[in-house]
């Protein structure tokens, strides 16, 4: 499998991951900021949360790293969150901010 396409397998594995709080997906929210693939199957995602104090803060890196290692080809996992820059509501896709009732 080519590095392009383990990356459009963990992206479509993002997809189905959700914010507690919210109704949609975290990758549809914005709040994953980088996918890399290495080609040895590495996997390194930069995500941020909605906000510092997030209840999910502690929950949600963690389910993203054990949702993506069970992609087949996935050798190793590294997640990684950011607060820079900080999330918005700019940041979310147009379905997740039609969704939401921000347009």
């Amino acid at each position: 499998m080519s590095t392009e396409e383990l990356k459009e397998k963990v992206i479509e594995c993002l997809q189905t991951i959700y914010d507690p709080e919210i109704p949609v997906s975290i990758f549809e929210l914005g709040l994953i900021y980088e996918v890399d693939i290495l080609p040895i199957g590495n996997v390194q995602i930069v995500m941020t949360l909605t906000a510092p104090g997030c209840p999910a803060a502690q929950s949600l890196p963690i389910e993203v790293d054990q949702k993506v290692r069970l992609i087949e080809g996935v050798n190793d996992v590294h997640v990684s969150v950011t607060w820079t820059p900080g999330w918005d509501k700019s940041m979310m896709s147009e379905a997740a901010q039609l969704e939401l009732g921000f347009l």
